[in-house]
């Protein structure tokens, strides 16, 4: 059984999205070697939105996706290391539209003083929203799962900037199926991503730079061998 479905994104907005993460230096096009061995034509790096405008910017696409689509929750939980800023920048921005809601966090290794453990951040409790950037093998929403479940929460989505829409790689061979699918289907939860690797291609097919455009067909390419 698989999640049950959520609005589709928003074009608009996925293209707004695509142009700020390009114009921001978050978004860039050329030859990128990824961790599956693979020449992509594009990076994505949410870690170079690392000033407070680019930060709070990101935050309210983020909170615009996920108002959008009406996915219930309670609280949201940000995976170490990236999810922690997100999903601290998420909540601030929801509670400046109306939309007040706890975060927790957690750490990679447990304190042993202070509050000790190893969540960080209001009780995790009802249901919880996992924010992180991007999906890449399924493998840290397992994690943010187990420890959700164990601390008595129930795991009931996850909030992405951008869905790669390509093949996961499993024991060093691509798999039929997306990370996104994977977590969708296997996993049983909703994804809300911003935008995805179609929306990134409508951008370079529509743009009038030339230098932009050119990237367009290895774009295209890349997305017939590996995409889903």
């Amino acid at each position: 059984m698989t999640a049950a479905p959520i609005p589709q994104r928003n074009p608009a907005l996925a293209q707004e999205f695509v142009q700020f993460a390009a114009q921001s230096g978050v978004l860039r096009f050329g030859e990128f070697k990824t961790k599956a061995g693979r020449l992509s034509p594009y990076f994505f790096n949410a870690g170079l939105f690392d000033d407070g405008a680019k930060l709070g910017r990101l935050a309210e696409f983020y909170a615009r996706r996920l108002l959008e689509t009406g996915l219930p929750f309670d609280m949201i939980f940000g995976p170490a290391y990236k999810g922690i800023t997100l999903a601290a920048a998420v909540a601030v921005e929801l509670a400046r539209r109306g939309r007040n809601v706890p975060f927790a966090y957690n750490r990679k290794e447990a304190k042993d003083h202070g509050e000790g453990g190893l969540l960080v951040g209001a009780r995790v409790a009802g249901r919880v929203l996992i924010i992180d950037d991007v999906i890449s093998a399924g493998t840290s929403v397992r994690e943010s799962i187990a420890m959700i479940t164990a601390a008595g929460g129930h795991p009931c989505g996850v909030a992405i900037a951008l869905d790669r829409q390509e093949r996961a790689t499993e024991g060093g061979q691509d798999a039929p199926w997306s990370a996104v699918q994977y977590v969708t289907q296997q996993l049983r939860m909703n994804v809300a991503a911003i935008a995805t690797l179609e929306d990134l291609l409508q951008y370079l097919n529509e743009s009038s730079d030339p230098a932009l455009a050119a990237f367009a067909g290895p774009l295209r390419a890349y997305r017939e061998r590996y995409g889903v």
